[in-house]
């Protein structure tokens, strides 16, 4: 089975992302290419989509989630994510279990004994109306019920779980600052997401139960957009990125439409076999990447792109900057100036293009009323 290194890996993720070369893609095709960006921090989609797209304005992905063809909620890994709204109906339930256990990993011992359907037919009564609320808004309609059992706990378990909700503008506006206000998905798009063979009851403990034929279809999907987005890469990353367990059947019944490679520590890779795997000397473009980037959470081994010594900056949500293909830096934004901090020395010719890009950041970021850029020094 051929093994492919590192930089071969490199290469074929910044393909994948749209990160070696900037893509003539409208705003809605890039965010459903990439299975949708991690967007807590809500004007971090933005540079994500700038870095990836030539002819990127910002006022278009505004204008998507005001039109509701993309929206803002929780989704893989119970983070919230900036999603079409296609994929959302379609990928919604399969999530539903995940979502679950993922509030109880962290509420588990204030949720007990809380029946979680009861609590989720409370908070839908309660959303009947159609009107937006905070989770605090929809906490204190339904506590009463649950007295003595932590607000936070059943906020959390309502907005990110039992409820599938969407965070409505402003928030997430380009330059445009706004609360969290909550409506369900359904009201807000006037369609139910799409049930799930896969999971044919939400309670279910296990988020990869199989259809009756085996088949997974929604588990197949996953995995094929996953793989056009993310391959080469392996069930352990499928998974890292997903939140879901792996996806086993899904994985199984794609097996035979797949190839295989590699990694140098022996993992197996799986891939689409006309997906780009481009040659490893490709030359990459400086990039600077948004706080959370997928390009680096997509992955459970994220050596392809990161070194270990600084994969903590993945979680913290610092900004990076890649050079040749890999973080090199850091950068924040200073009184209409971008800051460039390196993690490592650079060649000259490397400053030169980390300035250059560098001043165009700050042009997109500031409206084209300043390009000041510095790189401090290593």
């Amino acid at each position: 089975m051929t093994v492919l290194d590192t930089r071969t890996l490199n290469r074929a993720t910044l393909a994948r992302q749209l990160l070696l070369d900037r893509a003539d893609l409208p705003a809605l095709d890039a965010v459903a290419h990439l299975c949708g960006l991690q967007a807590q921090e809500p004007q971090e989609p933005f540079v994500g989509l700038w870095s990836r797209l030539r002819a990127f304005e910002p006022g278009a992905l505004s204008d998507l989630l005001v039109e509701r063809r993309v929206v803002r909620t929780h989704l893989m890994r119970r983070t919230v994510h900036l999603v079409t709204a296609d994929d959302v109906l379609a990928w919604r339930t399969r999530h539903d279990a995940m979502l679950r256990q993922r509030v109880l990993g962290v509420y588990r011992r204030e949720l007990d004994g809380v029946d979680l359907d009861a609590l989720a037919a409370a908070g839908r009564e309660t959303m009947a109306d159609g009107e937006p609320r905070t989770m605090a808004d929809l906490t204190r309609a339904v506590a009463d019920r649950w007295p003595g059992v932590p607000a936070r706990a059943l906020g959390e378990m309502l907005v990110a779980a039992l409820v599938p909700m969407v965070q409505l503008p402003p928030r997430g506006l380009w330059r445009t600052k706004g609360g969290v206000r909550n409506l369900p998905l359904a009201t807000w798009l006037g369609e139910e997401p799409a049930p799930d063979p896969s999971s044919p009851s939400s309670n279910t403990s296990s988020p990869d139960t199989s259809s009756p034929d085996g088949s997974d279809p929604v588990g197949q999907a996953l995995l094929h957009r996953y793989l056009a987005a993310f391959g080469p890469a392996a069930t352990a990353d499928l998974r890292a990125w997903s939140g879901l367990a792996g996806l086993p059947a899904a994985v199984a019944v794609a097996r035979p439409e797949l190839v295989s490679f590699r990694d140098e520590r022996g993992r197996e890779l799986l891939d689409l076999p006309d997906a780009p795997r481009p040659d490893p000397d490709t030359p990459a473009p400086v990039r600077f990447l948004p706080a959370f980037d997928n390009a680096i959470l997509g992955y459970q081994d994220r050596g392809r792109i990161i070194d270990d010594a600084h994969r903590g900056l993945s979680v913290a949500g610092e900004r990076v900057v890649l050079v040749d293909g890999r973080v090199a830096a850091t950068w924040t934004v200073e009184e209409d100036t971008v800051v460039a901090t390196p993690l490592r020395r650079f060649s000259r010719a490397e400053r030169a293009e980390v300035a250059e890009e560098g001043r165009a950041v700050a042009a997109f970021l500031s409206d084209k009323a300043s390009e000041r850029v510095r790189v401090e020094a290593f």
